[in-house]
């Protein structure tokens, strides 16, 4: 008879490994798993009656954005009464390495969130987080916008020889302390200004540290396809494995390319490349309303943005290159979708939230301008970039990549409470119900795949692609990052409306051996760490 910390008794265990489930009990000493199975002659100083639940590994989110949530509430609560254990953070941009020019336009583009930067590395700040004190592991891509900008600022040109061998040495810096690869978005200025081969110089650094490559593709729209074999060839050529950040085709006339892309997935990863994907599970995305605005316009930064958009003959020429059909060298979501399907969500100033959750097109009506003219209007008015909810893809695509063997998932958003400064904006609802509605929505009730198959693309599978050791799976050593949950009400109730509502069926949830779940309720404990990737050296 053996007595230890923590036995979870009598729960479907889903060991994450997408084999068949049963009925077993699991056992925790400190903060690994220690024992697996008929455990019924033993004790532990807590028990848990997991009757009728499921047990998991805790859920990897592959795109999140919890940086600034986790500095003002370590808590996490959005994603950890989801199941979530690990935030992965860093889609381009990452909270580091940062310098002097850098830190201070990071504190002038802070909006409801303020913090000091107290940081230079981007190991210093998951560091940092952790000291604080967070619920969830942290780890971080190091993202090729941030090196990028660290080098050459806001400049649309390429790096000369120099400047190219110190951004792969911030690269390689960032690898050594623990990022699990290079993450590119490619929409984004200055993002967009890297061709390709700079982003294949950037990937063959972490390729030697066995990285991953990341990518927000170049287009998801009208050039998705080309976007897509440019992604390709990068992996091909740094010799790296790479994954598509939110895998989807934007806008109606798109929609038939993701059949096409996925495709080619197929078949590259039948001749050997390891490609990856991972999603959301909606069919509206969110970024900045200041996306509509073409690319050269934002040259030398969100200043430089601002001066254009007064100036009236550049005004002019940014409104018809917007209106312009016949560009596509750049992702003109105008194109894409209506301004009636454009939700702003997310205001720095005060004077301007009350049109939080109105769509572009509401405005403009208000106002009585043009839906291109309100938006140039309101980002001046706001100085900042304006979250934004835009509604671009189908049902009938998201329920084809639900279905992907490949496919992980990511909320591509914060880890909010609703309360406090949270609620002085809203945000898309897939930061509360993007895991909760795979497990609910689309396992459960559509019955698009299985729990098991879930629970591994939650976990097992992105803890392989990021090479994560001892994690992601119910194993004896391994970690105690454990989900328990009722798999037949967990549900998510955010919605675009009203995004700030808790998902429910979610039991307890342990990080590294300590309850920060019980029976749906925060406990308040943040025994959250640093996870590295694999070109981690110990300092």
């Amino acid at each position: 008879m053996e007595n230890y910390d923590v036995i979870i008794r009598n729960g479907t265990i889903y060991d994450g490994s997408g084999d068949v489930s049963y009925i077993g009990s699991l056992a925790i000493n400190k903060d690994q798993i220690v024992a697996i199975g008929n455990l019924e002659h033993d004790s532990a100083d807590l028990e848990i009656d997991a009757t009728n639940l499921a047990i998991t590994p805790g859920f990897i989110n592959m795109l999140s954005w919890a940086a600034d949530t986790l500095i003002e509430d370590g808590k996490s609560q959005s994603d950890i009464k989801q199941g979530v254990t690990l935030e992965v953070m860093g889609e381009g941009w990452s909270w580091g390495p940062l310098n002097k020019k850098l830190k201070e336009e990071m504190i002038s583009h802070q909006g409801d969130i303020k913090y000091p930067i107290e940081w230079t590395r981007l190991s210093e700040f998951l560091e940092f987080l952790k000291k604080k004190g967070v619920s969830t592991n942290v780890g971080s891509f190091v993202g090729a916008i941030t090196v990028r900008i660290h080098v050459l600022g806001h400049d649309d040109r390429n790096p000369n020889s120099a400047e190219m061998e110190q951004m792969k040495s911030l690269v390689g810096q960032a690898m050594q302390e623990g990022a699990f690869g290079v993450a590119s978005a490619l929409i984004y200025p200055p993002g967009i200004f890297a061709d390709t081969n700079e982003l294949i110089e950037l990937c063959k650094v972490a390729s030697r540290y066995n990285g991953m490559y990341i990518s927000h593709l170049r287009s998801e729209g009208e050039n998705f396809l080309e976007a897509f074999d440019e992604f390709l060839t990068i992996a091909k050529e740094a010799e790296i494995r790479a994954e598509v950040y939110h895998l989807k085709a934007s806008g109606k006339s798109n929609w038939h390319k993701l059949d096409l892309v996925t495709e080619k997935i197929d078949q590259v990863r039948k001749e050997g490349l390891h490609v990856t994907t991972n999603m959301y599970t909606y069919t509206a995305g969110a970024t900045g309303l200041n996306t509509l605005i073409p690319p050269w316009a934002h040259e030398g930064g969100h200043e430089a943005l601002i001066k254009r958009l007064k100036n009236p003959k550049t005004r002019e020429k940014i409104k018809q290159e917007i209106i312009s059909t016949s560009d596509t060298t750049w992702e003109n979501v105008h194109q894409e979708t209506e301004p009636e399907n454009m939700l702003l969500v997310s205001f720095k100033s005060e004077s301007l939230k009350p049109l939080t959750g109105k769509s572009l097109a509401q405005i403009a009506n208000e106002r009585n301008t043009s839906s291109i003219d309100t938006a140039m209007d309101l980002i001046i008015e706001d100085d900042s970039r304006i979250g934004t909810v835009f509604f671009l893809m189908s049902e009938e695509n998201v329920r084809k990549k639900v279905q992907l063997s490949y496919m992980s998932f990511g909320s591509d958003e914060g880890s909010y409470a609703p309360e406090g400064v949270f609620i002085k904006s809203n945000c898309h609802p897939r930061a509360y119900g993007n895991f909760s509605r795979l497990l609910g929505h689309y396992c459960r009730d559509e019955g698009l795949i299985t729990l098991e198959d879930a629970i591994y693309r939650l976990t097992k599978l992105p803890a392989t692609n990021l090479k994560i050791s001892k994690r992601g799976e119910l194993k004896e050593g391994y970690f105690a990052d454990i989900a328990i949950f009722d798999p037949n009400t967990i549900q998510d109730h955010a919605t675009y409306e009203k995004p700030h509502q808790f998902s429910t069926g979610m039991i307890h949830v342990f990080v590294n051996g300590v309850q920060v779940l019980k029976d749906g309720e925060h406990t308040g404990a943040t025994p959250g760490r640093v996870v590295r990737g694999p070109g981690w050296t110990k300092q």
